[in-house]
């Protein structure tokens, strides 16, 4: 396993960042997908073996459900010294009013029911999930920094929105002292390459690690198009990222394929190894549901495509509708 900073900071954080959205008890949240605890466990301890010492979760994944199953994991399996553990605010969490966003209260309220869920004292990253049209900023970012200050996370990292959005939060940080974004988890695979227009080298500017999220396609990059899954099927949100570019996305899991063959490894391989040798990407988050995805996901880190290769894989891509902010 290779290790790196997490962005501009002294955090040690493994290449690969395993994403727990597919661990939580199937009949809390919207996805019947999900792997239960009993499931989930392996998972977890073959990601520590394997050296992976970065988790990725969130408050709304399965109803907080998630939290409660990797937290529990990771307290029989490692020592809290040596892992990172992330997780996300915004989404709703209760019905009413202040059950969702980015307003003080439901920051303050959210970090302590997430500590509760996942047994710890504190976050190594706290995200925000998604932009919050409804609260001031400035609001965010001062109970972001109190949170920091009360020791109940490390650091702070934002998710996917627009670039302008980012920098308004960042330089309000910077005006006012507080703290400051270290970490964007956005939407970056070879099916959608939007965010390399304006995010990315905002991000490689400000010294801003990036973690994307669904570096495979929900897996669309590693089988024939024509094959589908359980999750492909009853994934709703999914469908609406590559409903509008099915003609010119087909195309790009084609040469995947094709590289991958001429390579003689799987294609999740590859296509990892594309996304990883994006800069300034840090560690992509990648889900496991089979053993095999996570051996897959540390070997593409021996993978060094070529400038030719990587100019194949790349040459069917069209412009996309701006996606994933919601």
């Amino acid at each position: 396993m290779d290790y790196v900073k997490l962005g501009h900071t002294g955090l040690d954080v493994s290449r690969i960042c395993l994403g727990c959205m597919s661990y939580g008890v199937p009949e809390r949240g919207n996805h019947q997908w999900v792997l239960d605890e009993e499931q989930s466990r392996p998972f977890i301890q073959r990601a520590l073996e394997l050296g992976i010492n970065f988790f990725d979760t969130a408050n709304v994944y399965s109803d907080g459900t998630s939290e409660e199953i990797v937290g529990r994991a990771l307290r029989d399996y490692a020592r809290r010294d040596e892992i990172v553990i992330a997780t996300k605010v915004n989404g709703r969490m209760h019905q009413g009013p202040n059950g969702a966003g980015l307003s003080r209260k439901a920051i303050m309220t959210e970090i302590d029911n997430s500590l509760r869920r996942l047994g710890t004292d504190y976050v190594d990253l706290y995200q925000i999930h998604r932009w919050d049209y409804n609260t001031p900023i400035e609001e965010t970012m001062e109970a972001l920094h109190d949170v920091v200050k009360s020791g109940k996370a490390r650091y702070i990292g934002a998710s996917s929105m627009y670039a302008w959005q980012f920098l308004k939060a960042l330089h309000t940080a910077e005006k006012h002292g507080w703290t400051r974004f270290v970490t964007m988890q956005n939407y970056l695979n070879l099916l959608y390459r939007e965010e390399e227009r304006e995010m990315i080298p905002l991000c490689k500017e400000e010294k801003i690690g990036l973690i994307p999220w669904s570096p495979l396609a929900r897996g669309r990059l590693t089988r024939d198009w024509e094959e589908s899954t359980a999750r492909s099927e009853t994934d709703e949100f999914g469908k609406k990222l590559y409903a509008l570019t099915v003609g010119a996305d087909e195309k790009v899991v084609k040469r995947v394929a094709e590289v991958a063959s001429q390579r003689g490894v799987p294609r999740a391989q590859i296509a990892l190894a594309w996304v990883l040798q994006k800069e300034p990407v840090t560690a992509p988050i990648v889900g496991a549901t089979k053993m095999h995805h996570l051996d897959d996901a540390v070997a593409a880190l021996s993978i060094r495509l070529t400038s030719e290769e990587i100019a194949r894989l790349e040459e069917p891509y069209v412009p996309h509708p701006v996606l994933g902010f919601n």
